[in-house]
């Protein structure tokens, strides 16, 4: 059981363009920032980077970040910084660009830290109490980065679902930052994960808060291949589990359903029960139903063929050896080869005339980076379909020679 200031508490606001800046500082008081975070520590903001391209309500929004500096600022914290991962498909360098943060993060002098840098010094973790997953995922220890130890912490997710936990939100927001590039080892077991991962935080952070921006929100197969919805709300809580609960609940999803969120309110970690959770500011009862729905991609089928189907046999060999490109390859082919150019681009094209979109556009120096079928892409996709023929051809025959045996 954990105790913590701000526990069981969300606060929700309904904004606009116009008001946007002002409104996070305010949902950040409602939600009791200064009592969560103490101001004698360094504070990193956790930015989300899905995807490289900017697509609507999948990485953190440039107001989402500028909006939390300045109320920051304003309420006394000095020593600010942007804490960002790399993922095996996303181009953390190229995503800061093109999301516009890296313009918003400069603007206000705020410092990043890349964790994926070598000169960063990753320390194994000693757990206070035993691990759900953790331990057996990785028997050789549990790495995490030294330098977010003794930092407050503020996530800064969007509202949408994704293909593995149903939503993804502030504690799916630590996975990147705590574990490292084989982070995806966790995939099979993901919800505990989640827990695990907020029990670190809960030892190693002075405070953690989050800040969750639904201007748009996104559902279908997230985090990437979305739906995006203008939706003109935001979160902010410093309890993780029960603004992932609230999140969840506007979608439409039942968050007890979620296995992240019950088992961390099982453990006391947070409030995940949405009766027992204080809701202040905009009261979501006036909501219309988002009737959001959870979907999959090609790939992300195939991935669950390897963590829970008929491939599971085949799961350390394909995900946890050389042969592991061939699923980066899948993701990134789907993705940016297929997806984003003949699905993804017009839907960014509709989403730029929106107000929102328009907001989007004008930070930096107004231009939108939209990629297309590009040579080099066509090159590297043509490779990896030939190696995947090859793989899939070598699966069969071992799948063919278990059954013989």
């Amino acid at each position: 059981m954990t105790d913590f200031p701000g526990k069981g508490k969300v606060a929700v606001l309904k904004t606009s363009p116009a008001t946007i800046l002002d409104d996070i500082e305010r949902l950040m008081h409602l939600a009791g920032l200064e009592a969560a975070l103490p101001k004698n520590v360094q504070t990193g903001l956790k930015i989300n980077i899905s995807w490289q391209t900017w697509y609507p309500a999948c990485s953190s929004a440039p107001w989402q970040i500028e909006g939390v500096i300045l109320a920051l600022k304003k309420a006394g914290y000095t020593d600010i910084v942007g804490v960002h991962n790399d993922t095996v498909v996303v181009d953390t360098a190229d995503g800061e660009q093109n999301n516009k943060h890296r313009f918003v993060t400069d603007k206000h002098g705020v410092p990043c830290l890349y964790l994926y840098n070598q000169d960063f010094e990753w320390i194994e973790y000693q757990p206070k109490q035993p691990f759900l997953v953790l331990d057996k995922v990785y028997p050789q220890g549990v790495f995490i980065p030294k330098a977010l130890q003794g930092m407050n912490i503020i996530h800064l997710p969007t509202v949408k679902t994704h293909v593995f936990t149903t939503i993804t939100g502030a504690m799916k927001n630590a996975f990147g930052g705590l574990l490292h590039r084989n982070r995806h080892w966790t995939h099979s077991v993901i919800h505990d994960t989640l827990v695990d991962l907020l029990m670190i935080q809960q030892d190693i952070h002075p405070g953690i808060f989050a800040v969750m921006d639904g201007t748009f929100a996104g559902d279908g197969p997230g985090p990437r291949a979305m739906r995006w919805h203008e939706k003109d709300i935001l979160l902010a809580s410093a309890d993780q589990v029960a603004i992932d609960a609230v999140s969840a609940k506007l979608q439409g999803f039942n968050p007890l359903d979620i296995r992240f969120i019950r088992r961390s309110h099982e453990m006391g970690l947070g409030v995940g029960d949405p009766r027992q959770i204080e809701i202040v500011g905009y009261d979501i009862e006036q909501e219309q139903p988002w009737g959001f729905v959870q979907e999959d991609t090609f790939a992300s089928r195939g991935q669950k063929l390897i963590y829970h189907g008929p491939l599971k046999p085949f799961e350390k060999i394909l995900l946890q050896s050389p042969l592991v490109p061939w699923a980066y390859f899948a993701s990134n082919f789907y993705h940016n080869v297929y997806w984003y150019p003949f699905v993804g681009r017009p839907r960014v094209e509709a989403a730029l005339q929106t107000k929102w979109g328009q907001l989007f556009k004008s930070y930096g120096d107004g231009q939108v980076v939209m990629p297309g079928m590009q040579p080099e892409t066509v090159r590297q996709a043509a490779a990896g379909l030939a190696a995947l023929a090859g793989l899939a051809l070598g699966l069969a025959y071992l799948a063919n020679k278990k059954r013989k045996a």
